[in-house]
This record gives structure tokens, C-alpha cells and sequence, in this order.
């Protein structure tokens, strides 16, 4: 499971599509609708939310609307599309490392979309989150 804190324009279609189920996969967790990943290293940062659930949906937002403005259908019905959670922090050590983990996956699997990206030395975060000073978060398996 990998939900990015960079923001979901630099995902290829293969990511995209990714982030979107893993994410709803999360929130399931985070409901307690599943057995699976409940200890997985990637919810820790919205499980340490006032509330898990409409940190995710406020993520999924973003998602999907990246995923509506390529033209693809995700399902709105699946998230509370009104949820409002307060931003979360992320240093710019994970921010860099995740860049440098999107990368490779683009190189590997669509290096014209990381042509596209090629200038970008400091991505966007996803809305969700604000930058801060530190290296790499401790949740992340490295």
C-alpha cells in the first residue's frame, strides 16, 4: 500500500489507478472493515488524526478530482466527498524520498510521463499536507 504525499498530477495512469484503490482500501481499514493492514505504516499518519476517516476522504478528494480532470470515471459514492480534515505535516526528507521512489516507477514503467516531470526538483504535495523540516518519516519502510 503506498499513499503518496506527493500531490497525484505526477502519477501515470498504472499509479493513478493505484492510489485511488489502495486508498479506498484505507479507508476501509480505518472504518474497521477489514481484517488486513491495520497496522500497515502508511495509515499512521491518519490514524494520528482527530478523525482517521475524514482525513482519508479529504485525501480521496483530491484523488478523485485529478482523476476527473483526465476523464476517468471514479466512483464519488465511494468517500465523503464533504469531509474537512486539518492539514498534516510531512517533512521534506519523505517528500524527497517518495519523489525519488515515483521516479523509478515512472522510469520503469512510463518514462514519457517522467519527461514530463523531468524539471521538477521540489514536487507539490498532495493538498492534504504541509511541508516541514526533517528526513524521512519514521513510518516509512525503508
Amino acid at each position: 500500500m503506498r499513499v503518496w504525499s506527493l500531490h497525484p498530477r505526477y502519477l501515470d495512469p498504472v499509479g493513478l489507478v493505484a492510489l485511488w484503490r489502495e486508498t479506498l482500501l484505507a479507508r476501509k481499514v480505518l472504518l474497521g472493515q477489514t481484517r488486513g493492514y491495520r497496522h500497515h505504516p502508511q495509515l499512521r499518519r491518519f490514524q494520528a488524526q482527530a478523525d482517521p476517516v475524514a482525513a482519508i476522504d479529504t485525501y480521496l478528494q483530491a484523488v478523485h478530482g485529478e482523476a476527473l480532470a483526465r476523464g476517468y470515471r471514479f466512483d464519488a459514492g465511494k468517500f465523503d466527498a464533504a469531509a474537512r480534515s486539518s492539514p498534516i505535516s510531512v517533512t521534506d526528507g519523505q517528500r524527497d524520498h517518495e519523489w525519488q521512489h515515483l521516479r523509478a516507477k515512472l522510469q520503469a514503467r512510463s518514462p514519457e510521463v517522467l519527461a514530463r516531470w523531468e524539471s521538477v526538483v521540489e514536487p507539490d504535495l498532495h493538498p492534504l499536507f504541509t511541508l516541514r523540516p526533517g528526513a524521512v518519516e519514521p513510518w516509512e519502510k525503508a
